[in-house]
């Protein structure tokens, strides 16, 4: 072991992230030109916006809302709803009738929609035009009304719909000088009358802005609605990647000269390295549906990608040398060996998540997906086994690593492990790892020193530290929906166009480890543009993000 002190055992002042999120009047949203939106294969009226997100479609829609209720004097207060990709203001049941009108006229001025969502009808319904008088009239007695619009891209590549609508409860009130909710919340279901208005911080109503700084302004509310609830995630949390560059000449030639083959200046050539640039794409997803992560740090063997725009302050590249406890062992081409010394990056969160380049949030999701407001991590069991018996020259170099995973864990615990975990980012905690490398020092200290992949190895972050965490009362199984595709499978083109139309996995991971050179250029024709297509706005961390890709 190195001499470095990695980790601090005090608590570390941390700046939050500050998620930028454009604040933009009625009267400009309104102004902006009406074009068509196909959402959910319908088309509907709607906008394009330069910044479409999950967040700022959010906020134009309360905005929208909010604003014209102000305008027409009709009272209402911000309530944190279950939802955290809706917004949701109550308005007393005295009031529903103005409210209504209001409501109507909005939609009438400005292309809105309604849907009636209590009670719940019997027969599922798509919004309809809220401006029709009909729609409101055949509404019958409604307690909750999500008003939304249809936002897209300048390509229309992105769509928007209700999911991301404002809605409006009616709350009654009662003999006890009570006002009710029809519906559950986050906080409570009742709040006295005459209570006062009060401006309450915008990311007490979404958990998609926990732990971080925000541009929002504060929202009206009431002073029950201020307060932080228990499920808030209020720590730090970063992402590291692992990424290499396959068409580098000099990591090609270092590989050779460790491997004993012979490099050729033509292998930087070779189909097998060709660069779909998935990392960008991984980026994409991250900051579009997880804009709560702090920093992104991506761990190299002396490569940069050259569209990364390392002048962003939330981004780091990492070299190998940087945590490797015994730098005698690099350079490294096992993932393995990289995985086991990430919990040594230099200023690194004490809880992240690990991403692969191939791994993609698929939509919106807050960090209590991946992590419990106490700071236990999930894990997300996949349906697959290890296999059984011993190690044998026939097992691939995951099952190998799961067997010795298995193997060691059994003799500490008494537990033998049977199932794998879903193939989607993980949540990691250092002093897990650490804990992990003090205790199986030997075993740990062979797989990091194992140059390629070996029958000796442990699988540190995608299987040991999860069932280490478990039984150490340090992890919690969690539930994440997600899609693995094998790209060489013959109906490649099919499973895209699905998960794009559906747009419906929390995480995706589009995993080509057994494609051969003949198949990268039908591959590359139908990814390329699955990726542009399923997210086409340039993050931060790209250089030149306004630019056309």
């Amino acid at each position: 072991m190195g001499s470095v002190n990695y980790m601090s055992s005090s608590p570390v002042a941390w700046d939050p992230p500050l998620i930028e999120v454009p604040t933009v009047t009625k009267a400009e949203l309104t102004g902006l030109p009406v074009r068509g939106v196909r959402h959910n294969f319908a088309e509907y009226r709607g906008r394009a916006l330069d910044a479409a997100a999950p967040l700022a479609v959010r906020q134009h829609n309360l905005t929208l809302v909010s604003a014209a209720f102000d305008e027409a004097g009709v009272p209402y207060f911000a309530v944190p709803g279950l939802d955290d990709l809706t917004s949701c203001l109550a308005v007393t049941l005295m009031d529903r009738d103005r409210a209504c009108a209001v409501l109507r006229r909005l939609c009438q001025e400005t292309d809105g929609y309604m849907s009636i969502l209590h009670p719940v009808p019997p027969v599922r319904q798509e919004p309809r035009a809220g401006g029709d008088k009909e729609a409101w009239e055949q509404a019958g007695d409604p307690r909750v009304v999500r008003l939304n619009w249809y936002w897209t891209d300048p390509d229309h590549k992105l769509s928007f719909g209700p999911e991301h609508g404002c809605d409006v409860e009616f709350w009654r009130r009662d003999a006890k000088v009570r006002l009710i909710s029809p519906r559950p919340n986050r906080v409570t279901r009742v709040v006295p009358v005459d209570g006062a208005s009060v401006e309450v911080e915008a990311r007490r109503f979404t958990r998609l802005l926990d732990g971080a700084a925000t541009t929002l302004p504060p929202v009206r509310s009431r002073q029950e609605f201020s307060h932080t609830t228990p499920d808030a995630v209020e720590f730090p949390v970063d992402v590291v990647y692992t990424w290499v560059d396959g068409t580098d000449a000099a990591w090609q030639r270092r590989r050779a000269e460790c491997s004993g083959e012979v490099y050729h200046v033509e292998a930087a050539s070779d189909a097998r390295y060709i660069s779909r640039d998935e990392l960008k794409y991984s980026l994409r997803s991250v900051h579009q549906n997880a804009p709560w992560v702090r920093n992104v740090y991506i761990v190299t063997d002396d490569q940069t990608p050259p569209w990364l725009n390392t002048d962003d302050p939330r981004v780091r590249v990492v070299d190998h040398r940087e945590i490797f406890s015994d730098p005698s062992v690099l350079p490294v081409f096992n993932s393995h060996a990289i995985e086991s010394q990430l919990h040594h990056i230099p200023g690194l969160s004490d809880q992240f998540l690990y991403f692969n380049d191939d791994m993609f949030l698929g939509r919106p999701l807050t960090p209590q997906r991946f992590f419990e407001a106490n700071g236990l991590s999930r894990f997300f069991f996949a349906g697959s086994h290890v296999p059984l018996g011993p190690i044998t020259e026939n097992d691939t170099p995951v099952d190998a690593a799961c067997k010795n995973n298995r193997e060691l864990l059994r003799d500490k615990f008494g537990k033998t492990i049977s199932q794998t975990f879903q193939h989607v980012p993980y949540p990691l905690r250092r002093d897990v790892m650490f804990d992990i490398e003090k205790d199986f020092e030997e075993a740990h200290q062979r797989t990091a020193a194992s140059r390629f992949r070996a029958l000796t190895d442990l699988s540190i972050p995608s299987s040991f530290q999860h069932y280490y965490a478990y039984f150490t009362g340090r992890a919690t199984p969690g539930k994440l929906q997600s899609v693995y595709i094998q790209l060489a499978v013959a109906d490649l083109r099919e499973r895209l166009d699905r998960l794009l139309a559906r747009r419906d996995a929390d995480a995706f991971c589009l995993n080509d480890a057994y494609s051969t050179p003949e198949d990268m250029e039908r591959q590359n024709s139908l990814l390329l543009p699955f990726l542009e297509s399923y997210f086409p706005v340039p993050s931060p961390f790209e250089k030149n993000p306004g630019a056309s890709p």
